[in-house]
């Protein structure tokens, strides 16, 4: 019996997650299908009366739907609940698990690209406040030596969420980003700007420490406004794409019961699907 898989959004036609647990099939040579399929909000119900039926071994979340997903699945894990989001499903005797695997992606990219990022004592700064933030916080929290500061342009929506994961982190508005600078380490941008020519007009990359590193998560385009002031200013940089490649391992180890590689010719294959 063929092991299916999938991934829901709405839309959902610009994934790459077919691609990148397509060429994990291939390469283990494993009888199993990754999809994606576009669900309309209203049809999610319909959707896990499908999942509890048997017809897919799991599969992957992604917008609009992280969030709504977390209430229809029987069982979400502890991380997830943090987080507050599901991005990855499992299913198992008819019932419907959910996890979030994104704070591993966020860590694995990172880990790959830039060795003992986590090793300093010195400040993090996390721009946004939105789902991706959380699960950023999460993974820092497990690893970070330094205080995070959560800036957003909303400071009430940054209290907000640092009220609801508990950690070293302080909430400021955009405003509070050239005092802190200096004392910073790493810079990670977890909000949306930087795609379709939108970029930060407050982020003054000259006045990080020499050691910082700038991450986005942001992947398309690959190098981002924010990447590229940071590179131009002699700053370690690492891409978004990362990101989405390393959190996909679990959910593929659970489905198909193998985990995969990131390699680079995986990278490179989903490169070239990119707008640079």
């Amino acid at each position: 019996m063929t092991t299916r898989a999938f991934v829901i959004g709405h839309p959902i036609a610009h994934s790459r997650s077919p691609l990148i647990h397509g060429s994990w099939l291939a390469e283990h040579n494993i009888a199993g299908t990754y999809e994606a399929i576009d669900v309309d909000p209203v049809a999610l119900p319909d959707f896990f009366a499908r999942l509890r039926a048997g017809e897919f071994a799991g599969g992957n979340v992604t917008i609009p739907h992280k969030e709504a997903v977390f209430a229809l699945c029987d069982s979400v894990d502890a991380l997830a609940r943090v987080i507050g989001a599901v991005n990855t499903l499992v299913v198992q005797d008819g019932k419907v698990h959910g996890t979030n695997t994104d704070y591993l992606g966020f860590l694995g990219n990172l880990d790959a690209n830039a060795p003992g990022w986590s090793d300093g004592s010195k400040d993090a700064v996390v721009i946004g406040a939105g789902g991706a933030a959380r699960a950023v916080l999460v993974a820092l929290r497990r690893r970070y030596g330094g205080k995070v500061h959560v800036l957003n342009r909303t400071l009430a929506n940054a209290q907000a969420l640092i009220e609801e994961i508990d950690g070293p982190f302080e909430a400021h508005g955009f405003d509070a980003y050239a005092e802190l600078a200096p004392s910073t380490d790493l810079v990670v941008n977890t909000s949306s700007i930087g795609m379709h020519g939108t970029r930060f007009d407050w982020l003054d990359m000259s006045l990080l420490s020499r050691s910082a590193l700038v991450t986005d998560i942001v992947y398309t385009p690959l190098e981002t406004p924010l990447l590229a002031a940071a590179r131009a200013e002699g700053l370690r940089t690492v891409d978004g794409l990362g990101m989405l490649l390393h959190q996909a391992v679990r959910g593929f180890a659970a489905w198909f019961g193998v985990e995969p590689e990131v390699t680079p010719a995986l990278r490179a294959r989903i490169e070239a699907t990119l707008d640079h």
